[in-house]
Protein backbone atom coordinates (compact mmCIF):
# COMPACT_ATOMS: atom_id res chain seq x y z
CA UNK A 1 0.00 0.00 0.00
CA UNK A 2 1.35 3.38 -0.57
CA UNK A 3 2.14 6.46 1.43
CA UNK A 4 -0.79 8.09 0.21
CA UNK A 5 -3.45 5.99 0.57
CA UNK A 6 -3.17 5.47 3.85
CA UNK A 7 -2.96 8.84 4.68
CA UNK A 8 -6.25 9.10 3.41
CA UNK A 9 -8.51 6.51 4.66
CA UNK A 10 -11.43 7.68 6.00
CA UNK A 11 -13.00 7.12 9.22
CA UNK A 12 -15.83 5.19 8.80
CA UNK A 13 -13.24 2.67 6.37
CA UNK A 14 -10.98 2.48 9.29
CA UNK A 15 -13.34 2.03 12.27
CA UNK A 16 -14.54 -1.08 9.99
CA UNK A 17 -10.97 -2.84 9.14
CA UNK A 18 -10.19 -2.07 13.02
CA UNK A 19 -13.32 -4.43 13.35
CA UNK A 20 -15.45 -1.60 15.85
CA UNK A 21 -18.46 -2.10 13.84
CA UNK A 22 -19.18 -5.12 11.51
CA UNK A 23 -20.20 -3.03 8.50
CA UNK A 24 -19.31 0.32 6.80
CA UNK A 25 -22.47 0.97 6.86
CA UNK A 26 -23.11 0.89 10.58
CA UNK A 27 -19.41 2.64 11.38
CA UNK A 28 -21.63 5.57 9.09
CA UNK A 29 -24.15 5.21 11.20
CA UNK A 30 -22.82 5.80 14.40
CA UNK A 31 -20.47 8.77 13.15
CA UNK A 32 -23.74 10.87 11.58
CA UNK A 33 -25.16 9.93 14.75
CA UNK A 34 -22.86 11.85 16.69
CA UNK A 35 -21.45 8.36 18.48
CA UNK A 36 -17.93 9.03 17.15
CA UNK A 37 -15.46 11.87 18.42
CA UNK A 38 -11.95 12.67 16.70
CA UNK A 39 -9.58 14.39 18.44
CA UNK A 40 -12.12 16.09 20.76
CA UNK A 41 -14.66 16.92 17.96
CA UNK A 42 -17.51 15.29 16.41
CA UNK A 43 -16.29 13.53 13.18
CA UNK A 44 -18.12 12.97 9.50
CA UNK A 45 -17.83 10.01 7.68
CA UNK A 46 -15.16 11.21 4.99
CA UNK A 47 -12.70 12.50 7.73
CA UNK A 48 -9.30 11.11 7.01
CA UNK A 49 -7.40 9.08 10.24
CA UNK A 50 -3.95 10.33 11.27
CA UNK A 51 -1.73 8.42 13.20
CA UNK A 52 -1.85 9.38 17.14
CA UNK A 53 -5.38 11.10 16.46
CA UNK A 54 -7.85 10.21 19.92
CA UNK A 55 -11.12 8.69 19.09
CA UNK A 56 -13.66 8.02 21.58
CA UNK A 57 -16.51 5.91 20.20
CA UNK A 58 -19.61 4.02 21.26
CA UNK A 59 -19.76 -0.02 20.85
CA UNK A 60 -22.78 -1.34 22.04
CA UNK A 61 -23.15 -0.28 25.73
CA UNK A 62 -19.15 0.79 25.83
CA UNK A 63 -18.09 3.74 25.15
CA UNK A 64 -14.50 3.23 24.03
CA UNK A 65 -11.63 6.22 23.87
CA UNK A 66 -8.58 4.96 21.31
CA UNK A 67 -5.50 6.02 19.79
CA UNK A 68 -4.71 5.64 16.31
CA UNK A 69 -1.62 3.66 15.70
CA UNK A 70 -2.07 2.38 12.10
CA UNK A 71 -3.90 2.90 9.14
CA UNK A 72 -5.75 0.26 7.10
CA UNK A 73 -8.68 0.30 4.64
CA UNK A 74 -8.73 -3.46 4.40
CA UNK A 75 -10.20 -6.11 6.76
CA UNK A 76 -8.27 -8.62 8.23
CA UNK A 77 -7.93 -10.94 11.08
CA UNK A 78 -8.93 -9.71 14.53
CA UNK A 79 -5.34 -9.94 15.86
CA UNK A 80 -4.13 -7.56 12.40
CA UNK A 81 -6.86 -5.02 13.59
CA UNK A 82 -6.12 -4.97 17.28
CA UNK A 83 -2.72 -3.73 16.24
CA UNK A 84 -3.98 -0.61 14.32
CA UNK A 85 -4.98 0.84 17.64
CA UNK A 86 -4.51 1.17 21.64
CA UNK A 87 -7.15 1.51 24.06
CA UNK A 88 -6.38 3.73 26.70
CA UNK A 89 -6.00 3.00 30.56
CA UNK A 90 -8.77 5.17 31.54
CA UNK A 91 -11.24 3.86 28.84
CA UNK A 92 -10.38 0.45 30.17
CA UNK A 93 -10.50 1.33 33.77
CA UNK A 94 -14.26 2.67 32.89
CA UNK A 95 -15.47 -0.15 30.82
CA UNK A 96 -14.59 -2.59 33.84
CA UNK A 97 -16.53 -0.81 36.09
CA UNK A 98 -19.66 -0.79 33.95
CA UNK A 99 -19.17 -4.29 33.29
CA UNK A 100 -18.83 -4.92 37.56
CA UNK A 101 -21.89 -2.90 38.37
CA UNK A 102 -23.66 -4.59 35.64
CA UNK A 103 -23.21 -7.75 36.99
CA UNK A 104 -24.00 -6.78 40.45
CA UNK A 105 -27.47 -5.33 39.32
CA UNK A 106 -27.86 -8.38 37.84
CA UNK A 107 -27.36 -10.03 41.41
CA UNK A 108 -29.85 -8.14 42.39
CA UNK A 109 -32.96 -8.58 40.16
CA UNK A 110 -32.00 -12.37 39.56
CA UNK A 111 -34.00 -14.40 37.52
CA UNK A 112 -35.85 -17.27 38.02
CA UNK A 113 -34.30 -20.71 36.83
CA UNK A 114 -36.82 -22.35 34.65
CA UNK A 115 -39.46 -20.87 33.11
CA UNK A 116 -42.95 -20.94 34.62
CA UNK A 117 -45.33 -24.17 33.62
CA UNK A 118 -48.96 -23.30 32.24
CA UNK A 119 -50.67 -23.43 35.64
CA UNK A 120 -48.07 -20.43 36.86
CA UNK A 121 -48.12 -18.72 34.30
CA UNK A 122 -52.08 -18.53 34.06
CA UNK A 123 -51.92 -17.94 38.15
CA UNK A 124 -49.66 -14.83 36.96
CA UNK A 125 -52.10 -13.51 34.17
CA UNK A 126 -54.86 -13.50 36.67
CA UNK A 127 -52.33 -11.49 39.22
CA UNK A 128 -51.54 -8.93 36.49
CA UNK A 129 -55.34 -8.45 35.31
CA UNK A 130 -56.81 -8.69 38.36
CA UNK A 131 -54.50 -6.99 40.69
CA UNK A 132 -53.45 -7.82 43.83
Amino acid sequence: MSEEKEKTVRIDKWLWAARFYKTRSIARQMIEGGKVDYNGARAKPARPVEIGAVIKLLQGNARREIVVLGISDTRGPAKEAQLLYKETEESIKRREEISRMNKELALINPRPDTKPNKKERRALINLKQNGF
